[in-house]
């Protein structure tokens, strides 16, 4: 362990903890400091040593082991490797490095897609479907109309008309509510700043589900709140231990996303969405519903929202244009709880001032002609088509012990690995044959790495899904292969679905 001791990890470095004893590790192997056949410390001595989380050690030696320089036995440890000391620096080791720099990047919800890759990262939708010369139709008439008004400030609360329509707007969802509640916010990644910046204090927790948006949980850290994580189940957040965690834990609210989720794409199932209500109201807890991509059901009449059903006034609802209509416009609204409304003002006022005019004034006359509706029924044709495709591709090329549960609709799928293989080393491998996807690690708010990635077929042609999906599975197939234990190695992972 001496060797191990002089390790220096630099925490005020932008590079991941663990690529960061990789190369210290690498260095040692690669100087002839740790010899041949040699066992490296177990992961949690190590971890105790440096003062790091296992996850952290966990990942730096599966790098190392992808990269060749070690080797692992099942229930004896990790070794180095037999390696020739005097060959030049691999291609891998410059993959590795590009898939990480990818990685933290995707931590900051960026992530930089080259010309020639097939794009199974974005949730944007492909900016060929925007509708843009409907928008720039109400754009004009908004101008001759309103002049130089449309570029004033409006009141905090929104624009009024575009409120009161948005009250008609939401029967087609089957939610009623007044337009007093109607809180016009800049986009839903806004809404849930306003709503933490209103309702929680540094050191309060809250629940999320596992895995969860990258943009809550960076703005949960940015709170300096706490996030307790309940499990996603194929009928949608496990209720018995989101009980047993209200009790412990007494949550400020609980964030959810209940109809194709981001990143699972899982959807509650009604009866999930009853108990849920019931049990919030019972324990006083209130649930903020993301409502991400209600409108792209494709194979179920089951896609109620909570706020739709929300009796007691327990559910603050976000709803974003973003996906459906144009992610350029930034624009949403909250429908908020009447003893909620002043301190959700206050917030947004003390964000932005409002959001912008133009944009709701040409918003809500997008509305009211009923253009939306027209748009909604073509992207959900076309979004239709492709997860036919990627539902009919996956079916055909994953390889064994890779699994996936079929959402009813949205644009995402999340892919489940064989257990001990990392969606992280699968991503470096597929950028070197112009696959992107998002690793399933960037969706949880502690420094892991997991087994399962999520797919999108938000920017994808049909053609490309078939020809991307073919690509990944053999991609997968040759990972698995490269293992020198075989598809079943031991876990060093915890659960996540």
């Amino acid at each position: 362990m001496d060797k191990f001791k002089k390790l220096k990890l630099n925490r005020e470095s932008p590079e991941h903890l663990y690529t960061q004893l990789y190369n210290l590790i690498k260095n040692l192997i690669i100087n002839n400091n740790l010899k041949t056949h040699e066992k490296l410390p177990p992961i949690r001595k190590l971890a105790d040593l440096l003062g790091v989380n296992n996850i952290t050690v966990v990942k730096a030696y599966n790098l190392l082991e992808s990269n060749n320089y070690v080797y692992k036995r099942i229930g004896s440890g990790t070794y180095v490797s037999s390696i020739e000391k005097d060959i030049a620096p691999r291609n891998i080791n410059v993959l590795q490095d590009e898939a990480y720099e990818d990685i933290s990047l995707m931590d900051r919800g960026q992530i930089e897609v080259k010309e020639n890759m097939i794009n199974f990262a974005s949730a944007t939708p492909t900016p060929q479907l925007f509708p843009v010369s409907d928008f720039k139709e109400v754009l004009n008439e908004v101008l001759d109309r309103d002049k130089g008004m449309a570029f004033g400030y409006q009141e905090s609360k929104g624009y009024f008309p575009l409120r009161q329509y948005i009250v008609e707007y939401l029967d087609f969802y089957k939610i009623n509510t007044a337009v007093e509640n109607i809180q016009i916010i800049s986009g839903a990644q806004q809404g849930i700043d306003v709503i933490a910046k209103a309702l929680l204090r540094h050191g309060d927790t809250v629940i999320v589900e596992s895995p969860t948006y990258t943009g809550a949980i960076a703005i949960f850290e940015s709170r300096g709140v706490k996030m307790v994580q309940v499990p996603m189940t194929k009928d949608g957040i496990d209720l018995n231990i989101l009980e047993k965690y209200i009790d412990k834990y007494n949550p400020k609210l609980i964030y959810t996303m209940p109809n194709f989720q981001n990143p699972t794409g899982y959807s509650y199932s009604l009866e999930t969405k009853r108990e849920l209500l019931e049990l919030v109201n019972r324990k006083k807890v209130l649930i903020v519903e993301d409502d991400y991509l209600t409108d792209l059901n494709f194979y179920t009449d089951d896609n109620l929202t909570l706020k739709s059903m929300d009796k007691h006034e327990d559910v603050v609802y976000i709803k974003s244009f973003s996906k459906i209509f144009m992610p350029g416009l930034r624009l949403g609204f909250l429908i908020v709880p009447m003893n909620l409304n002043d301190q959700i003002l206050i917030a947004k006022q003390t964000s932005d001032i409002s959001t912008s005019g133009l944009i709701q004034r040409a918003f809500d006359l997008y509305l009211r002609k009923g253009i939306w509706r027209k748009h909604i029924t073509y992207m959900k044709k076309i979004y239709k088509e492709r997860f036919d495709i990627m539902v009919e591709s996956l079916e055909k090329n994953l390889p064994k012990d890779t699994t996936y549960l079929k959402p009813l609709g949205g644009i995402n799928f999340w892919i489940k690995l064989s257990n001990g293989f990392s969606a992280s080393e699968l991503y470096s491998q597929s950028i070197n044959r112009d696959i992107v996807f998002i690793p399933g690690g960037v969706f949880y708010p502690e420094d892991i790495d997991s087994n399962c990635f999520r797919l999108s077929i938000a920017d994808v042609y049909p053609a490309d899904i078939r020809k991307g999906i073919e690509k990944l599975c053999e991609t997968i197939k040759d990972y698995y292969k490269k293992s020198n234990i075989g598809f079943e190695r031991k876990s060093t992972y915890r659960p996540i679905l």
